[in-house]
């Protein structure tokens, strides 16, 4: 079986939402659509929006970015898995005409509705002190695979006997052992009507029978076989679980580290990584935003996929720091170095730009803020990270071009 030994590679390089989903649609299309699409990091708090040139819009979860494009569309083991959202997301591709190909390693941990109702009785119960979750449980199933008793990965999902006595302890043994660990054990009797119903539990069990139905489960090397490679990464550097600011982090290394484990093993040479951000920041949900501001830093701008919602709160915005933006990249890239026989080729792109429609670009280096012409922008932000030749975003369909 031959295997193509380079890959592309996508990594947010702020708090998430910085373009990742169309710069990895951009390089399918550059590529083909035999191109496979590997997510290596997350799971479904992913919500990368792609607007195709024929005007067909999806936000992506699970699915790869690069299935308008005909792109296939692997699971890593480092990605988590969730069949309720997986299926209401096949629902809405469908509608569009587009039935994407899955592939997902038997080793992906599942998340279960249990997971779900955990994660969103506690960040309720924060109150102010919340951690900026989504509310579907990803954090919550990591920690729950910890335990033997009650783990659950993609392979555990074929034997229904199995699965059902399983999600039985989960919401009967686990949940409430869960609860009263972060200080809220009252709160299991207060929602014992969801914990304690069957209709839940039975749902679930079909929604995994279907969830494989749709699916090929299989290990990695098998999936990708001679297909180009695209690695999506999810969230950015900014929410590293071990390198962004605790607690208010996602539960995943969401730059290199997963990538090169995997390129490690599939015996990959060389991985073309870029690294993107915004023209300017933004976080949705809890936590440090350095240089926030109290209101969109350009007029402009328009996002309508980050929606106010429950447990994040509305996008929160910030002017970009290049110093900052320069540390996270090369932070990241120091991981290479423990996999010397593979070549790292890193890359910058900026999207957003003509959401700065005409104004002086804002950004701050060395502590100080710079107003200037979008070209300065840019070659300070290269400057400031060391890596040439950007690419540039402008609009939400409109093509990614190499600056110069």
């Amino acid at each position: 079986m031959h295997l193509n030994k380079t890959a592309r590679v996508v990594i947010g390089a702020q708090f998430g939402d910085e373009g990742k989903g169309r710069l990895t649609a951009h390089h399918v299309m550059e590529i083909g659509d035999d191109a496979i699409v590997v997510r290596f990091n997350g799971g479904a708090q992913a919500g990368h929006t792609v607007v195709a040139p024929d005007g067909r819009r999806h936000v992506f979860s699970h699915v790869g970015s690069g299935a308008l494009a005909g792109a296939a569309t692997y699971l890593s083991r480092f990605f988590v898995a969730n069949p309720i959202l997986f299926l209401k997301e096949l629902d809405l591709l469908a509608a569009q005409g587009v039935t994407p190909t899955v592939y997902v390693d038997p080793a992906s941990p599942v998340t279960t509705p249990y997971d779900m109702m955990i994660n969103q009785i506690v960040e309720r119960e924060r109150g102010a002190d919340r951690h900026g979750s989504c509310g579907i449980g990803f954090g919550e199933t990591l920690e729950r695979n910890l335990d033997g008793r009650f783990a659950l990965t993609v392979a555990d999902l074929a034997d229904p006997s199995m699965l059902t006595n399983r999600l039985d302890a989960i919401r009967r043994e686990y949940a409430p052992a869960r609860l009263a660990r972060l200080g809220v054990a009252h709160t299991f009797e207060a929602n014992a009507d969801l914990f304690r119903s069957d209709a839940i539990l039975e749902h679930y069990v079909e929604d995994a029978r279907h969830f494989l139905d749709v699916t090929i489960t299989t290990e990695a090397r098998a999936a990708i076989r001679d297909r180009p490679l695209v690695f999506e990464g999810a969230q950015g550097l900014l929410l590293d679980q071990d390198r962004g600011c605790f607690p208010h982090v996602t539960r995943s290394n969401t730059g290199l580290r997963n990538v090169l484990a995997l390129a490690d093993e599939l015996g990959l040479e060389r991985l073309d990584v870029t690294y993107v951000t915004r023209a300017y920041l933004t976080r949705h949900g809890a936590g440090p935003l350095p240089r926030e501001r109290p209101e969109k830093p350009y007029p402009g701008i328009v996002d309508t996929t980050n929606i106010p919602n429950e447990h994040q709160g509305t996008l929160r915005f910030a002017w970009l720091d290049l110093d900052l933006l320069g540390r996270a990249i090369h932070e990241d890239l120091s991981d290479a170095a423990a996999y010397p026989a593979l070549t790292v080729n890193a890359g910058l792109a900026i999207t957003c730009l003509d959401q700065l429609d005409g104004e002086a670009a804002r950004y701050y280096r060395g502590g100080i803020q710079y107003r200037s012409s979008l070209e300065t922008f840019v070659a300070a932000a290269t400057e400031a990270v060391g890596l040439d030749r950007p690419l540039l975003g402008f609009g939400p369909s409109g093509e990614l071009m190499p600056c110069g």
